[in-house]
This record gives structure tokens, C-alpha cells and sequence, in this order.
């Protein structure tokens, strides 16, 4: 039998617990038999992980998984089902307009046996990002393709398109932000500062009498806009561990809101969004994505277990490198390690993930406490 038991940092419980300050746990205890082909199949496996309670596309990709097919496969079952869903109006198309009012399309996946990665940024008129991103990895020798070449490409390898990636809500949503001026945004240090533009870049002098600003002397940045939240700048980011135990990650987003049209976030940078390396484990990210992709923390993460280090403290030291710098930030990241043992990490921010594992019937969502 395969058994599993819920734990905290402080020792297990009789029953599950769910809502902690601190990063839940899963730890399945594994067995082993031999599949078909002679290869040894652990029963701890397989496994699925997404950031947020996204659970429709968590049962999609454990269909897929569980019916024996790779775990690349299965990721993008689970990103395209949210695509479709437009999970929170934040993936996929129909949601989150940028300051011209238009949506596009990030998404990435990454092999973590091969190390193999295909990436789309900035994609226009082509929905299916995942399916485009999994395009790339299998029928170029690049990582990343951008902006309308990427939609060409995308259209070319057979996908749908090309077609609006707006909807009647991200228009409404737009205008209303238009009628206010265009506040918040994503600009700083320009003029003019409380309208819609177009904006030029304002002198700024950062050194005053005597010496360097304080800002710069502390060695802080500067607070972020208040653009930055849950339900504007989400992305799904999933990991998957198949029955042969290979990892696989991927993300799509439609980015943040209100962006500066040419805007990528990190969810099409392997390493900040999602990162898989099948002999150590993966790591699944959300937030903001300005921010996180400078300490690509998913990297981080699996590097840190790669050193022995149990997922729990690695999704922590990961967030915790990004808030002594960023002390505002929004971010949150799922370590999972080799053998299926998962621990969530966040910053500013309540966050919640979704596991589907072979102990469960159905989704559990776990919630962790900045």
C-alpha cells in the first residue's frame, strides 16, 4: 500500500491540517513494482502541482498522467485546460488587457530529464500558449519565440489563429481604467505622471547634498505599484511527476494587468516561473513577475534541493532572498522534490496550491500564510 501522512515542521498530526503559518508538507511513503517495459514504477508517482486552487486543470493533467502518458504531456493537458477555463481571468485569452487594451499570451514548458525548454513571450492572435510553447521545444532548436513572429510561427505548426485574444470583459475593464486616467500603471520617473501619456522620462537626480539618496544607502527598492495582486497578475504554474518519475514543468499567462505593451513577466523565463530537473525535482512560481524573475527563485529552489536541502526550507530561502530586497513584493513558490514531497513558500501575499497524487481521490488545495 502506499501511505501518506500529513505533517508540520513540528511533527505529524492524527488528522490532515491544511491552514498553517507555515509551508504543509506531503510525504508519501513509497513502494515499487515493474511496468511492462521492465521499468520500475513507484507508486508515489504520479503527481501533479499547480499554483492556485485551479482545480479542473489539476484533473486534467492527472487524467493524462494516470492513463501512462509523459509528464510533458500531461502539463500541457493541465495548462491548456486552464487556457480554456481562462482560469481567474488571468490565463489564456479574454483577460488581462494591456495599455493599448489588448491581451497576449506568455507560456513555457520545460523537460526536466531532456533540459530541453520551448517558450512563447508577448504572443498576439494565437490562444493556445502552451501548445504553442511545447511547438517550439519540439520543432526548433531555440528556447523562446516573441511578439507576432511567434503567432506566425505558432499559426505555421498548425494551431488556430489568427484570432482576438480580447473579450467584451477586458474591454470594459480597459475603458474603465482609460476613464481614470490610466491609473495605476507600470511607469515611473516620467512626466506627464497622472494621465494616459504619451510620457517622456523626468530628470531625477538621486544624489542630495552631502552624499547618496537613503533609498540607495539601504540598499532597498523602492515600493511597488498596487497593480500587483491576486487576481490581476496570476499565472498558472504546474508540475507534473509521471509514473517513470520524469518531471515536467510549464506556465501560461496572459501577464499583468495594464502593462507596457512589449511587456514579458516571468513566466516564460525557465528558472523564475518553473523549473525541473527530473534527478532533484521541480518548482512552480506565481506573482510578481517584474521581480521574481531577477532571483529566478524556481532555479534557486531546485538547485537548493539538488543540495540536500528539504523543500520546505528551500521554497522559503528562495522568497526570502527576493523580500530583503523587495519587502512589498507579492510571490509565492511550490518546491517539490524528487520523491513527491511538496512545501509552499509565500511573500505579502495568503496563497494557495492544488496536489493531485495517487494518496488522494480527488484535489487538495493547500493553503500557506505569508
Amino acid at each position: 500500500m502506499n501511505k501518506s501522512i500529513m505533517v508540520m515542521p513540528n511533527g505529524p498530526y492524527p488528522t490532515p491540517l491544511k491552514l498553517t503559518d507555515q509551508p504543509t508538507v506531503m510525504i508519501h511513503v513509497p513502494m515499487e513494482v515493474i511496468g511492462d517495459d521492465g521499468v520500475a514504477i513507484s507508486e508515489q508517482y504520479p503527481l501533479v502541482v499547480s499554483t492556485w486552487p485551479f482545480k479542473e486543470a489539476v484533473r486534467a493533467a492527472w487524467r493524462a498522467v494516470d492513463g501512462n502518458h509523459s509528464a510533458v504531456d500531461a502539463v500541457v493537458e493541465g495548462c491548456s485546460a486552464c487556457e480554456e477555463l481562462r482560469c481567474d481571468g488571468t490565463v489564456g485569452p479574454g483577460g488581462s488587457p494591456d495599455e493599448n487594451g489588448e491581451t497576449t499570451i506568455d507560456a513555457l514548458i520545460m523537460n526536466g530529464v531532456t533540459m530541453e525548454v520551448g517558450a512563447v513571450a508577448a504572443m498576439r492572435f494565437v490562444k493556445d500558449g502552451i501548445r504553442a510553447a511545447k511547438l517550439v521545444m519540439q520543432h526548433t532548436k531555440h528556447t523562446l519565440l516573441v511578439g507576432e513572429k511567434a503567432s506566425a510561427f505558432a499559426i505555421a505548426m498548425g494551431l488556430p489563429g489568427p484570432d482576438n485574444l480580447s473579450s467584451a470583459d477586458s474591454i470594459r475593464k480597459w475603458s474603465k481604467w482609460k476613464e481614470n486616467h490610466c491609473q495605476p500603471n507600470f511607469w515611473k520617473d516620467v512626466v506627464p505622471s497622472d494621465s494616459c501619456g504619451p510620457y517622456h522620462a523626468k530628470a531625477r537626480i538621486d544624489v542630495k547634498e552631502g552624499g547618496c539618496s537613503t533609498r540607495y544607502l539601504m540598499g532597498v527598492a523602492e515600493p511597488r505599484s498596487s497593480l500587483v495582486g491576486p487576481h490581476n497578475h496570476d499565472t498558472i504554474s504546474m508540475a507534473v511527476i509521471d509514473k517513470r518519475g520524469h518531471v515536467a514543468v510549464g506556465t501560461s499567462t496572459n501577464g499583468a494587468t495594464y502593462k507596457i505593451p512589449g511587456r514579458v513577466g516571468d513566466g516564460p523565463i525557465a528558472g523564475s516561473s518553473a523549473y525541473a530537473v527530473t534527478d532533484s525535482g521541480a518548482c512552480v512560481a506565481t506573482g510578481d513577475g517584474d521581480i521574481m524573475m531577477r532571483f529566478l527563485p524556481c532555479y534557486q529552489v531546485v538547485e537548493s534541493m539538488r543540495l540536500g536541502m528539504e523543500p520546505r526550507l528551500a521554497a522559503k530561502d528562495a522568497i526570502s532572498r527576493i523580500a530583503r530586497k523587495f519587502p512589498d513584493f507579492l510571490g509565492a513558490v511550490v518546491a517539490v522534490n524528487k520523491n513527491g514531497v511538496h512545501a509552499g513558500a509565500c511573500h505579502g501575499w495568503t496563497f494557495e496550491y492544488s496536489v493531485r497524487s495517487p494518496a488522494t481521490d480527488d484535489v487538495e488545495v493547500f493553503t500557506v500564510l505569508p
